[in-house]
């Protein structure tokens, strides 16, 4: 049975496992650029690639990976495929994420602790 603690619900082992498969993929560097983007708008892997810096054939098997998982979808335009993401609570996870680092990092210049502690 799941326990309440300060109002909150403890969620099932299930959703803890799906969110762990979620935040093991987005551990990427590679793949959480590859959101990032996606989170600003749609894409085709050639300007995904461009964007990012990535390979052509490496962020083709980075949005392969996340279209798998269910955090990007993509349709045809012609010749071109064209990812997006259509969750918004995807979106706004990578936006908060990223954007709340990027401002600790430019306010305090501290080094990151994270990767100082080895995480």
């Amino acid at each position: 049975m799941a326990k309440i603690v300060g109002g909150f619900q403890d969620p099932s082992s299930e959703v803890l496992a799906e969110a762990a498969a979620v935040f093991g993929l987005l551990a990427s560097a590679a793949r959480l650029h590859i959101m990032w983007a996606l989170s600003q708008g749609e894409s085709d892997v050639t300007h995904l690639a461009d964007r990012v810096g990535g390979a052509l054939p490496a962020v083709s098997q980075h949005l392969a990976k996340l279209k798998l998982a269910g955090l990007v979808r993509s349709r045809r335009e012609g010749r071109r495929q064209v990812y997006y993401v259509d969750d918004p609570d995807i979106v706004t996870v990578v936006r908060v994420l990223v954007g709340q680092l990027t401002a600790r990092e430019t306010s305090s210049g501290a080094p990151d602790r994270l990767r100082e502690a080895g995480v």
